[in-house]
Parts: structure tokens; sequence; C-alpha cells
């Protein structure tokens, strides 16, 4: 079997993916990198690592035989993501199908793009679920993909791969590193002149406790939900106060503009007439009880002076606005219908 002598990357974003597509470059091997986009953090507007804009990179190093493509996983990645065959980290991560998904759609790539192997930034025992040697052997059986993917940054310390056996890459300059430290990893970034070295605080909303009750409580109530009711998952804080009915307030205008722009006509949407405040929507079936809370949630989380003690709030739905004028919410009748609040 000759291996071809170019690489399909997992590209997320992250300092691991980035490390491992310069030691491929590194050696001359060309690399069409893959960025995953989901519903779940994973996208150029997420703040965590596997969100990151990679531009830069593109054009640091596209001279040296990278390019990048995007791909979104959309609804079967929301499918996985509710009945994970392998189980759940945590919280609410499957992340032994996730890996499993996004090496599935890679392999799909290594004919269209005339590529020999795989290369992906996973560090041995850096994550116990999915990145143990048994995780990963299981992964490229499972696969067909045995011997197919390289992983630069601890080759050393698994299975050779064809395209090493085969010469194709010199396994002498791969390294190994294993577990979560990452000192090698930063010493690596300033070699390579990378200036702004991504962290690894979160990418993922999966393996964060607030999102992911959140998403439990989602798919609970409606189990058919939408892309858009979980992308509302992301923005605001969440109070359920029916079985058919939420609702979300935003923290900041970044998330009351992410609101307003997936509420959709059958929504309420609420905002404070006369002081600065969130945007407020009432998404499901909802009466006019959950709306004059939501106007009381709305003034509890506004700029209304503390001596007012009422304040006007305009309601929009299906094109018609009104004013409410309510007392602002206090947090004790509140506290119990908040979901996806931690510690």
């Amino acid at each position: 079997m000759m291996i071809k002598r170019k690489a399909i990357a997992l590209l997320s974003g992250g300092l691991d993916s980035i490390l491992s597509v310069r030691l491929m470059l590194d050696q001359g091997i060309p690399v069409t990198a893959v960025r995953f986009l989901t519903h779940f953090g994973c996208d150029p507007v997420s703040s965590g690592s596997c969100g990151r804009d990679v531009e830069p990179i593109v054009k640091m190093w596209g001279k040296d035989g990278l390019d990048v493509k995007m791909s979104h996983l959309g609804r079967d990645y929301i499918e996985m993501v509710k009945n994970p065959p392998h189980g759940r980290g945590k919280n609410m991560n499957p992340c032994i199908d996730c890996r499993i998904m996004m090496l599935s759609w890679g392999r799909e790539l290594l004919d269209k793009y005339d590529a020999g192997f795989m290369i992906t930034g996973e560090v041995l025992n850096q994550r116990p679920m999915s990145q143990n040697r048994q995780a990963l052997q299981m992964i490229d059986r499972q696969l067909g993909l045995t011997g197919l993917i390289l992983r630069p940054l601890s080759a050393k310390l698994l299975e050779p791969t064809l395209p090493e056996i085969e010469g194709v890459v010199d396994r002498a300059r791969l390294l190994d590193i294993s577990g979560r430290g990452r000192v090698r990893q930063y010493e690596l970034a300033r070699a390579y002149g990378i200036e702004e070295i991504p962290q690894p605080a979160g990418g993922c909303l999966l393996t964060d406790p607030g999102y992911s009750a959140r998403l439990r409580d989602l798919w609970e109530h409606d189990p058919d939900a939408g892309a858009t009711d979980v992308n509302l998952l992301r923005a605001g804080r969440h109070f359920r106060v029916s079985p058919q009915c939420k609702i979300i307030v935003g923290r900041d205008q970044q998330e009351n503009d992410m609101l307003e722009t997936l509420a959709s006509p059958d929504d309420s949407v609420l905002r404070l007439s006369d002081h600065v405040g969130p945007v407020t929507v009432v998404r499901g079936e909802h009466d006019e009880e959950a709306v004059l809370r939501a106007a009381a949630l709305t003034a509890r989380y506004g700029d209304v002076p503390e001596d007012a003690p009422q304040a006007a709030v305009t309601v929009t739905r299906f094109g018609q606005t009104r004013t409410l004028v309510v007392a602002p919410a206090r947090d004790e009748e509140f506290a119990t219908l908040r979901v996806g609040v931690t510690a």
C-alpha cells in the first residue's frame, strides 16, 4: 500500500491541532484542514478553543501547503448528542461519539482531496474519556482507519501508523507528549512564532454544567426541539415557567442581539420602555400570566432605579406592540424556576 503524501487534518483552532498541522508542514506534507462546526460552541462566534478564528494561521502557513475547509455537522450532530452510543462524560459531552463522527466525515474527504491519511491534535491521556490508548484504538478500528490516523503530538507513544511505516512521515520528528500539561506545547508555539496562543478554556458547551442542564431541560420538555432552540441555550438566564413555556432574559448587549435575532414571530419579545435593560423572550405556548412574569423579570434585570416601584415594559408579538407597567420581580419568586445555574 502506497500512502499519498498529503494529510487531512481535523482543525479545531486549539493549540494542539495547530501544532499538529505545523509538524506535518515541517516535513513538506501538504495539509487540507477541516474545520467542523456544530451548534454547541464549535463555530466562529464562540470564545473557546474550537471557536477560534484560524484565518491568521492560514495566512501565516498557507504558503507552506495549508488550506482550510469548513463543514457544519448540523442536525446529524444534534441527533448524535441526544443518543450517543458510547455514552457521555461528566455532563452532556459525548466525546467518543463526537470523535467518531468527525473522523468519519474526515475519512470521506481523503479521496476528495487526494490525501493519504488523517492527522488530529489529540494528546494521549489528555482527556480521560476519549484520549486514552484503548479509546483511540477502538475509534480507529471501528472506522476502519487503523494505521491511517496520525496523532503527531503523541505519535512516539503510540503504534506506528502506515505513513510512518512507509516513510512518508519521519517518526523521529514527531513527539511524545502525554497528559494534561501544556508546557511543551507552549514552548513549541513560541518557537513557531504563534503570538496569540490559544488557551484550553472551554469551547464545547457540552462540557459546561450550566449549559448541559439547560440542554437536558430543553429535550425533557421538547424532544423535537430544533437548531434555533438549541442555539438559544447559549444566551441569557433561562426560567422554566411551565412544561410548554420558558422565559429567557439577556445578560448583555451581545446576548440581547442574539435573542432578538433568534426570536420567532410567535414569541413574545420584551424590552424596558424608559430604561436600559435586557431583551427578554417568552418561548413556547404561553398566556398573559407568563408575559407578566417575563415583564417583571425584565424590570428586575434592567437599570430601573431602586426607589421606582414600577417600570414600563413593551411587549411585541406577531408584529403588535403594547406596554405593561409592572413591579420588578423579587429574586425569591423565580429562584426555583431558574435552569442551568451552577455554584
